[in-house]
Protein backbone atom coordinates (compact mmCIF):
# COMPACT_ATOMS: atom_id res chain seq x y z
CA UNK A 1 0.00 0.00 0.00
CA UNK A 2 2.59 2.51 -1.05
CA UNK A 3 3.18 5.08 -3.72
CA UNK A 4 1.23 7.40 -5.98
CA UNK A 5 1.95 4.89 -8.75
CA UNK A 6 -0.37 2.46 -6.95
CA UNK A 7 -2.26 1.52 -10.11
CA UNK A 8 0.88 0.42 -11.96
CA UNK A 9 2.13 -1.42 -8.90
CA UNK A 10 -1.17 -3.26 -8.50
CA UNK A 11 -1.13 -4.31 -12.15
CA UNK A 12 2.45 -5.54 -11.70
CA UNK A 13 1.43 -7.55 -8.63
CA UNK A 14 -1.58 -9.05 -10.41
CA UNK A 15 0.59 -10.07 -13.34
CA UNK A 16 3.01 -11.75 -10.99
CA UNK A 17 0.18 -13.58 -9.24
CA UNK A 18 -1.20 -14.84 -12.54
CA UNK A 19 2.23 -16.22 -13.39
CA UNK A 20 2.48 -17.99 -10.04
CA UNK A 21 -1.07 -19.13 -9.33
CA UNK A 22 0.18 -22.15 -7.35
CA UNK A 23 1.93 -19.89 -4.84
CA UNK A 24 -1.12 -17.66 -4.57
CA UNK A 25 -3.26 -20.70 -3.77
CA UNK A 26 -0.75 -21.84 -1.14
CA UNK A 27 -0.93 -18.46 0.61
CA UNK A 28 -4.73 -18.39 0.52
CA UNK A 29 -4.94 -21.93 1.92
CA UNK A 30 -2.78 -20.89 4.86
CA UNK A 31 -4.90 -17.79 5.47
CA UNK A 32 -8.10 -19.85 5.40
CA UNK A 33 -6.61 -22.41 7.79
CA UNK A 34 -5.41 -19.81 10.31
CA UNK A 35 -8.64 -17.78 10.07
CA UNK A 36 -10.69 -20.91 10.78
CA UNK A 37 -8.39 -21.85 13.66
CA UNK A 38 -8.72 -18.42 15.30
CA UNK A 39 -12.36 -17.64 14.61
CA UNK A 40 -14.12 -20.89 13.75
CA UNK A 41 -15.20 -22.46 10.50
CA UNK A 42 -18.42 -20.47 9.89
CA UNK A 43 -17.69 -17.57 7.52
CA UNK A 44 -20.93 -15.83 8.57
CA UNK A 45 -19.54 -15.49 12.09
CA UNK A 46 -15.87 -15.08 11.12
CA UNK A 47 -15.09 -11.91 9.08
CA UNK A 48 -11.47 -12.89 8.54
CA UNK A 49 -12.46 -16.26 7.12
CA UNK A 50 -15.09 -14.58 4.95
CA UNK A 51 -12.44 -12.28 3.46
CA UNK A 52 -10.09 -15.20 2.83
CA UNK A 53 -12.83 -17.11 1.03
CA UNK A 54 -13.57 -14.04 -1.11
CA UNK A 55 -9.90 -14.01 -2.17
CA UNK A 56 -10.12 -17.72 -2.90
CA UNK A 57 -13.10 -17.21 -5.18
CA UNK A 58 -11.26 -14.46 -7.06
CA UNK A 59 -8.35 -16.89 -7.53
CA UNK A 60 -10.73 -19.62 -8.79
CA UNK A 61 -9.74 -22.07 -6.08
CA UNK A 62 -11.56 -25.42 -5.92
CA UNK A 63 -14.17 -25.64 -3.15
CA UNK A 64 -12.78 -28.99 -1.94
CA UNK A 65 -9.39 -27.40 -1.22
CA UNK A 66 -11.05 -24.70 0.85
CA UNK A 67 -13.18 -27.16 2.81
CA UNK A 68 -10.07 -29.17 3.73
CA UNK A 69 -8.28 -25.97 4.79
CA UNK A 70 -11.20 -25.01 7.05
CA UNK A 71 -11.32 -28.53 8.50
CA UNK A 72 -7.59 -28.39 9.26
CA UNK A 73 -8.05 -25.04 10.96
CA UNK A 74 -10.92 -26.26 13.13
CA UNK A 75 -9.10 -29.48 14.00
CA UNK A 76 -11.36 -31.83 12.03
CA UNK A 77 -8.39 -32.83 9.85
CA UNK A 78 -4.73 -33.30 10.69
CA UNK A 79 -2.28 -30.91 9.09
CA UNK A 80 0.54 -28.43 9.62
CA UNK A 81 0.11 -25.88 12.39
CA UNK A 82 0.83 -22.38 11.15
CA UNK A 83 1.62 -19.32 13.22
CA UNK A 84 1.63 -15.68 12.20
CA UNK A 85 4.87 -13.73 12.39
CA UNK A 86 5.57 -10.12 11.44
CA UNK A 87 9.07 -9.03 10.47
CA UNK A 88 10.14 -5.40 10.22
CA UNK A 89 13.10 -4.16 8.25
CA UNK A 90 14.58 -1.81 5.70
CA UNK A 91 14.85 -2.09 1.95
CA UNK A 92 17.11 -0.27 -0.52
CA UNK A 93 17.45 3.44 0.19
CA UNK A 94 16.25 2.95 3.76
CA UNK A 95 12.62 2.22 2.79
CA UNK A 96 10.64 0.86 5.74
CA UNK A 97 9.14 -2.61 5.25
CA UNK A 98 6.64 -4.82 7.09
CA UNK A 99 6.62 -8.48 6.07
CA UNK A 100 3.75 -10.63 7.31
CA UNK A 101 4.30 -14.39 7.30
CA UNK A 102 2.55 -17.63 8.17
CA UNK A 103 4.85 -20.52 8.91
CA UNK A 104 5.23 -23.92 10.50
CA UNK A 105 8.99 -23.35 10.88
CA UNK A 106 10.22 -20.01 12.28
CA UNK A 107 13.90 -20.83 11.69
CA UNK A 108 13.36 -21.46 7.97
CA UNK A 109 11.19 -18.36 7.53
CA UNK A 110 13.50 -15.84 9.18
CA UNK A 111 16.48 -17.24 7.27
CA UNK A 112 14.66 -16.88 3.93
CA UNK A 113 13.42 -13.37 4.71
CA UNK A 114 16.85 -12.24 5.91
CA UNK A 115 18.51 -13.70 2.79
CA UNK A 116 16.12 -11.87 0.45
CA UNK A 117 16.62 -8.57 2.26
CA UNK A 118 20.41 -8.78 2.29
CA UNK A 119 20.53 -9.86 -1.37
CA UNK A 120 18.85 -6.64 -2.51
CA UNK A 121 20.40 -4.12 -0.14
CA UNK A 122 18.05 -4.36 2.82
CA UNK A 123 18.28 -5.66 6.36
CA UNK A 124 16.08 -7.11 9.07
CA UNK A 125 15.14 -4.75 11.90
CA UNK A 126 13.98 -5.32 15.46
CA UNK A 127 10.35 -5.49 16.55
CA UNK A 128 8.87 -1.98 16.52
CA UNK A 129 11.68 -0.50 14.45
CA UNK A 130 9.40 0.62 11.59
CA UNK A 131 5.83 -0.26 12.66
CA UNK A 132 5.28 3.23 14.09
CA UNK A 133 5.54 4.59 10.54
CA UNK A 134 2.42 2.67 9.40
CA UNK A 135 -1.29 2.55 10.20
CA UNK A 136 -3.51 -0.53 9.86
CA UNK A 137 -6.13 0.42 7.28
CA UNK A 138 -8.60 -0.99 4.80
CA UNK A 139 -7.93 0.04 1.22
CA UNK A 140 -10.02 -0.07 -1.95
CA UNK A 141 -8.48 0.99 -5.26
CA UNK A 142 -10.50 1.88 -8.36
CA UNK A 143 -9.26 2.17 -11.92
CA UNK A 144 -8.52 5.55 -13.51
CA UNK A 145 -11.72 6.86 -15.07
CA UNK A 146 -14.04 5.57 -12.32
CA UNK A 147 -16.55 8.34 -11.42
CA UNK A 148 -15.07 10.05 -8.39
CA UNK A 149 -18.37 11.47 -7.10
CA UNK A 150 -20.01 8.06 -7.18
CA UNK A 151 -17.11 6.45 -5.32
CA UNK A 152 -17.03 9.23 -2.72
CA UNK A 153 -20.77 9.07 -2.02
CA UNK A 154 -20.86 5.29 -1.65
CA UNK A 155 -17.64 5.18 0.38
CA UNK A 156 -18.70 7.85 2.87
CA UNK A 157 -22.15 6.28 3.20
CA UNK A 158 -20.39 3.06 4.22
CA UNK A 159 -18.26 4.80 6.84
CA UNK A 160 -14.99 5.31 4.91
CA UNK A 161 -12.30 7.44 6.50
CA UNK A 162 -10.99 9.11 3.35
CA UNK A 163 -11.24 9.13 -0.46
CA UNK A 164 -8.26 10.24 -2.56
CA UNK A 165 -7.75 10.70 -6.28
CA UNK A 166 -4.11 9.77 -6.90
CA UNK A 167 -1.65 11.24 -9.40
CA UNK A 168 -2.18 8.32 -11.80
CA UNK A 169 -5.96 8.91 -11.89
CA UNK A 170 -6.87 5.92 -9.73
CA UNK A 171 -9.14 6.46 -6.73
CA UNK A 172 -8.23 5.20 -3.28
CA UNK A 173 -10.72 4.64 -0.48
CA UNK A 174 -9.41 4.20 3.06
CA UNK A 175 -11.23 2.88 6.11
CA UNK A 176 -10.65 1.82 9.66
CA UNK A 177 -10.18 -1.97 9.82
CA UNK A 178 -13.47 -2.40 11.69
CA UNK A 179 -15.36 -0.56 8.92
CA UNK A 180 -13.75 -2.44 6.01
CA UNK A 181 -16.64 -4.81 5.34
CA UNK A 182 -19.33 -2.11 5.66
CA UNK A 183 -17.50 0.15 3.21
CA UNK A 184 -17.07 -2.77 0.80
CA UNK A 185 -20.79 -3.57 0.92
CA UNK A 186 -21.70 0.07 0.29
CA UNK A 187 -19.38 0.30 -2.72
CA UNK A 188 -20.69 -2.98 -4.09
CA UNK A 189 -24.31 -1.87 -3.66
CA UNK A 190 -23.48 1.20 -5.77
CA UNK A 191 -22.26 -1.06 -8.58
CA UNK A 192 -18.60 -0.22 -7.99
CA UNK A 193 -16.02 -3.00 -8.24
CA UNK A 194 -12.61 -2.29 -6.72
CA UNK A 195 -9.53 -3.65 -8.46
CA UNK A 196 -8.00 -4.02 -5.01
CA UNK A 197 -9.74 -4.53 -1.67
CA UNK A 198 -7.57 -5.48 1.28
CA UNK A 199 -6.48 -4.77 4.82
CA UNK A 200 -2.86 -3.74 5.13
CA UNK A 201 -0.35 -1.38 6.67
CA UNK A 202 -0.50 2.09 5.12
CA UNK A 203 2.64 4.24 5.45
CA UNK A 204 2.16 7.62 7.07
CA UNK A 205 5.08 9.08 5.11
CA UNK A 206 6.38 7.78 1.78
CA UNK A 207 9.98 8.00 0.58
CA UNK A 208 11.26 8.65 -2.94
CA UNK A 209 13.96 6.21 -4.07
CA UNK A 210 16.64 6.68 -6.69
CA UNK A 211 16.12 4.80 -9.94
CA UNK A 212 18.67 2.15 -8.95
CA UNK A 213 17.18 1.68 -5.48
CA UNK A 214 13.65 1.53 -6.93
CA UNK A 215 14.74 -1.26 -9.27
CA UNK A 216 16.26 -3.17 -6.35
CA UNK A 217 13.10 -2.57 -4.32
CA UNK A 218 10.94 -4.08 -7.07
CA UNK A 219 13.19 -7.15 -7.13
CA UNK A 220 13.18 -7.42 -3.34
CA UNK A 221 9.38 -7.27 -3.09
CA UNK A 222 9.08 -9.89 -5.84
CA UNK A 223 11.63 -12.13 -4.09
CA UNK A 224 9.81 -11.86 -0.77
CA UNK A 225 6.39 -12.50 -2.32
CA UNK A 226 7.84 -15.59 -4.01
CA UNK A 227 8.48 -17.14 -0.58
CA UNK A 228 5.72 -19.55 0.43
CA UNK A 229 5.80 -18.33 4.03
CA UNK A 230 5.32 -14.64 3.14
CA UNK A 231 1.67 -13.57 3.00
CA UNK A 232 2.08 -9.87 2.18
CA UNK A 233 4.67 -7.11 2.00
CA UNK A 234 3.99 -3.47 2.83
CA UNK A 235 6.50 -0.65 2.43
CA UNK A 236 6.72 3.12 2.24
CA UNK A 237 8.66 3.46 -1.03
CA UNK A 238 7.33 5.46 -3.97
CA UNK A 239 8.01 3.16 -6.91
CA UNK A 240 7.96 4.38 -10.51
Amino acid sequence: MAGHSKWANIQHRKGRQDEKRGKVWTKIIREVTVAAKLGGGDPNANPRLRMALDKAREANMPADNLKRAIDRGTGNLEGAHYEEIRYEGYGPGGAAMIIDCMTDNRVRTVAEVRHALSRYGGNLGTEGSVAFQFQHRGQFLFAPGTPEDKVMEAALDGGAEDVNTLDDGSIEVLSEPADFEAVGRSLQAAGLKAELAELGMKPQVEVQLSEADAERMHKLVDALEDLDDVQRVDHNALLP
